[in-house]
């Protein structure tokens, strides 16, 4: 208290102490609210944090991406594990092979025994092929019957051709006789009439003494004479009408008789080649029963149908029954062809398409994915989609063909995927389908709004074909304006 009074006393003396005086409570409370040194530092690294986060959020790069699951698989279908069948109903008599055992195209995998009665005989194909030599038999006469018939036929045209015009020729002539006995029977009527004049006369000078009896009776005896050879000339005209007649019916008889004969050929010709059609025909039947006897003895042999590995067997035991189509075994081709599909859902399936990159995660092989910065995942593999189903497969999901990507693995910029040995079809993958590049900032703000993702480029890593498809585009909009600028 002494002390305090000293110091007030002192303060009071001068009026400049006065002042001081009551400034000093200020500073302390100033001194009293001032922060601790060690918060400024703090409060600078928080500041540059701040920075730090907003600039990370502008410029640094996130890449999108959607997931996919599924299996691996054969992208070839000639190359997929495949069930080996049985072709015809039989018992199976033994196996050549076992589970697991690698094979080739050809070999010989089970014998089996035909139950079927109709192809139980062990010589009927020897049968069938005496049965088929017989009927050929059958064959080579009918032809040549049919050779003969034809050569009949030809020859009785060539006779028709000249019988014919024989008979056409016999029935001119006898129309020519018909005019001579024509003529003939003019000829003698005119020898009555003269007769018959030269007997007047005659008898005219006989009754005037100027000619005698004998004359006048060798005039009547002459008249006679000539109406005798007028009757006899009118009898052979009637003759020779009739040989007309006759010789035009001969003509038509052997018209009808060379047509008769003709068709009869004809009719035996087109029997002799109905027989050969159905000789034929036997003969190709027995052709082919021939052929599917001896398929059918070749298919009791069960062979591999090309080279792999035998899966497994699902028939065991000589002496089980089998039907055809029933699944003897499983065969997994040899084959280097490697693909997976995945499947998405009806939200994620628009935003890809093909030929975009995805990493994949194969069950069994440890990986640390980042997804969005793939270029820092360990344990993941490239490759590339495919091909899109362009339907879903009746739960919403889309599935997506993903093959190797030949181009990063050749640079040596990916790994190989493992082969078939330790990559089996079948094996589950985890798959991301990566999309469009965006700032670390916006793909933090869509995924707090549940936008989806965006998509607004190609397939990525496709820069060259795009690049090629813009300058095609503006070499073909350049076209354009310069044609109609030549049009104008």
């Amino acid at each position: 208290m002494t002390a305090l009074k000293k110091v007030t006393e002192a303060e009071v003396s001068t009026p400049k102490d006065v002042s001081d005086h009551w400034r000093k409570p200020e500073i302390r409370s100033l001194k009293l609210m001032a922060s601790t040194p060690i918060l400024r530092p703090l409060a600078l690294g928080l500041f540059l944090l701040l920075v730090l986060v907003i600039v990370c959020l502008y410029y640094v790069p996130w890449q999108q991406s959607v997931t996919g699951y599924g299996r691996v698989v054969i992208f070839s279908p000639m190359d997929r594990p495949q069930s080996i069948e049985a072709q015809i109903s039989g018992r199976i008599v033994k196996w050549h092979i076992v589970e697991g055992q690698s094979v080739k195209i050809g070999d010989v995998l089970a014998e089996l025994e035909d139950i079927d009665s109709k192809f139980l005989a062990t010589d009927q194909v020897q049968l069938m092929q005496s049965q088929q030599s017989y009927v050929r038999g059958s064959l080579s006469q009918a032809v040549a019957r049919e050779s003969a018939l034809t050569a009949q036929m030809r020859d009785l045209e060539n006779s028709r051709q000249v019988a014919i015009p024989a008979a056409e020729q016999r029935a001119r002539q006898a129309e020519d006789n018909v005019r001579q006995a024509e003529q003939n029977v003019t000829q003698a009527r005119q020898s009555v009439t003269t007769a018959e004049l030269n007997l007047k006369r005659l008898q005219e000078l006989f009754e005037k003494g100027l000619r005698s009896r004998r004359d006048l009776e060798l005039a009547e005896l002459e008249i006679v004479t000539a109406k005798t050879r007028l009757e006899s000339m009118q009898a052979a005209a009637d003759v020779a009408r009739k040989a007309v007649q006759v010789a035009q019916l001969d003509k038509d008889r052997v018209v009808n008789d060379t047509s008769a004969q003709l068709n009869g050929l004809r009719a035996s010709l087109a029997s002799v080649r109905e027989t050969i059609a159905k000789t034929n025909s036997d003969v190709q039947k027995l052709s082919v029963d021939i052929g599917n006897v001896q398929q059918r003895s070749a298919q009791r042999i069960v062979r591999a149908p090309r080279d792999g590995k035998v899966v497994r067997v699902m028939k065991v035991g000589p002496g089980e029954t089998v039907k055809a189509g029933d699944e003897l075994a499983v065969l997994a081709p040899a084959t280097r062809d490697q693909a997976v599909e995945l499947y998405l859902t009806d939200y994620d399936a628009p935003l890809v398409s093909e030929g975009r990159q995805v990493r994949l995660n194969f069950a069994g092989w440890p990986a640390i994915q980042f997804v969005g910065w793939p270029s820092i995942a360990v344990g993941t593999f490239a490759g590339r989609i495919k091909l899109i189903d362009a339907i879903d497969d009746g739960k919403n999901r889309f599935r997506i063909i993903v093959t190797p990507d030949e181009e990063l693995i050749r640079s040596g910029r990916e790994e190989p995927w493992p082969s078939l040995d330790q990559l089996r079809p079948g094996a589950e993958v985890n798959g991301w389908v990566m999309l469009d590049t965006v700032s670390l900032g916006f793909e933090l703000w869509r995924q707090f709004n549940a936008f989806p993702p965006s998509v607004q480029r190609g397939p990525i890593g496709d820069k060259k074909t795009s690049g090629a498809i813009i300058e095609k585009k503006k070499k073909e909009v350049d076209k354009e304006d310069k044609s109609d600028t030549d049009e104008k």
